[in-house]
């Protein structure tokens, strides 16, 4: 469980900057159990949101639980409860990908280090590479060990700082199938990504954040509230013209031809499940043939630019 209240960190900044506010006034709630997606640009104050939730700074205001410890009075608790995976990997180049994950499960205590780190290593597909020296690891196998790293322990609640960053697509797979296997376990997700792809398949709920939150809601219904929802139908040649059948009803919010085709409309309707099928039989009624009707599905990158921009 991750819960904010209020919480806002201020850098100071320089005589030219002035004070910068880097998170305003976060309010956010997150279930235990929960992948959540929190999708913002560079500079939106992202990171700085983890590393206060990860007790590594303190807020400027406000408050914050992680696990049910509180952000500046349970702090070594909270470090010891969470996994972290942050930008830069931080390993240790000099040490083989086995002594990193070994020195690490020492200092959280885990009770079988040994076999943790050979699951771990294992699971992300770099036990046959345990030998070698962390420095001679591509960017992408760097990352697989950061993230063995950082759930080696088996914590609560995982906090991933753009998990698939320089995987090629097979390794991002793997990652992901990870990701979802942890959810299955009850763990509590964090996932910072500019990949919007990968949070529309991962996260139950996504929050658009740039400094404040914009707008928390799962995929789906964030893109039925930002741009409605649209049915296209596809009608066999006529002589009957469908967009005036089709403008008979108030429920119709608007009309537009695809590619300038007389046959092919997009219909803005607020309620598509209920109101198809009173269009279909009209449509049908009047002589046009309907050959197929499908949902439009609008990408979480509009969804996404279309909140940013809005509040530029």
């Amino acid at each position: 469980m991750i819960r904010t209240e209020g919480l806002t960190k201020v850098f100071h900044g320089d005589k030219r900057t002035g004070p910068i506010k880097a998170v305003n006034d976060l309010t956010l709630e997150i279930k235990r159990g929960e992948v959540f997606g929190f999708l913002g640009p560079n500079g939106a104050g992202k990171t700085t949101t983890v590393r206060m939730l990860a007790a590594l700074i303190a807020p400027s205001a406000g408050r914050a639980w992680v696990n049910d410890l509180e952000v500046g009075k349970d702090d070594q608790a909270i470090r010891a409860s969470i996994g972290i995976l942050t930008e830069q990997p931080g390993l240790y180049d000099r040490l083989s990908a086995e002594k990193n994950l070994t020195i690490y499960a020492r200092l959280y205590g885990v009770k079988d280090v040994a076999g943790q780190v050979e699951k771990y290593l294992r699971l992300l597909g770099l036990w046959e590479r345990r030998r070698d020296l962390a420095g001679s690891f591509s960017k992408g196998m760097k990352q697989k060990l950061a993230i063995a790293r950082a759930i080696l322990h088996e914590p609560r609640t995982v906090f991933l700082d753009e998990p698939t960053a320089g995987l090629d697509p097979e390794a991002s797979k793997l990652v992901r199938e990870f990701i979802e296997e942890l959810k299955t376990e009850g763990r509590t997700i964090f996932l910072c990504t500019h990949n919007l792809d990968e949070a529309d398949r991962l996260c139950d709920r996504i929050g658009v954040f740039k400094q404040r939150l914009i707008k928390v809601d799962s995929p789906g219904r964030m893109r039925a509230a930002v741009f409605g929802r649209t049915i296209e139908f596809r009608l066999g040649p006529s002589h009957a013209a469908p967009a005036d059948v089709i403008g008979r009803f108030d429920f119709a919010r608007s009309i537009e031809p695809v590619n300038g085709a007389s046959n092919i409309l997009r219909v803005a309707l607020d309620d598509p499940d209920t109101q198809n099928p009173i269009l279909v039989k009209a449509l049908v009624e009047a002589g046009l043939q309907v050959q197929y009707v499908s949902e439009v599905r609008h990408s979480l990158e509009e969804v996404y630019l279309s909140l940013i921009n809005g509040q530029n």
